[in-house]
């Protein structure tokens, strides 16, 4: 590997998503967006939805990633990820029609709604829409 790169690989329970070398990796994590060069200090942290954009040395590649969790180390970034997407994979007509669901629910203000999951699953579907745009 390249002393400029750095190893990346996303995971979810159904498949190893992505396997490659980055120049850089940015993502959201639940306390704000953040970028990943070579030599970064170890931290693990939270993802939160959000579009993963993997920067390597000719070209980037974006994702849909909803939640999870990142290991970054100085050589490796590791994100085991709830769910990862790349945009053909997304039905954008599902994600329109689930972020409506996620509005009405909000909306509706019901005494027995889990505000946090209908958040959630709003934060999805509008990610789903971004990354096709």
């Amino acid at each position: 590997m390249a002393e400029n790169m750095v190893a990346v690989e996303i995971i979810t329970p159904d498949r190893v998503f992505y396997t490659g070398e980055a120049k850089m990796i940015e993502f959201n994590t639940t306390e704000g967006e953040i970028g990943v060069y070579p030599k970064h200090i170890a931290l693990t942290t939270v993802i939160a939805p959000g579009i993963v954009t993997i920067t390597t040395e000719d070209d980037s590649v974006k994702a849909a990633v909803h939640a999870g969790f990142a290991e970054i180390l100085p050589d490796k970034v590791t994100l085991l990820a709830e769910i990862a997407e790349w945009p053909d994979e997304i039905d954008v007509e599902r994600a329109h029609a689930a972020e409506e669901r996620a509005r009405d629910r909000l909306a509706k203000k019901d005494e027995n709604l889990d505000v946090m999951r209908a958040e959630i699953a709003l934060k999805k579907a509008l990610v789903r829409q971004n990354i096709k745009v």
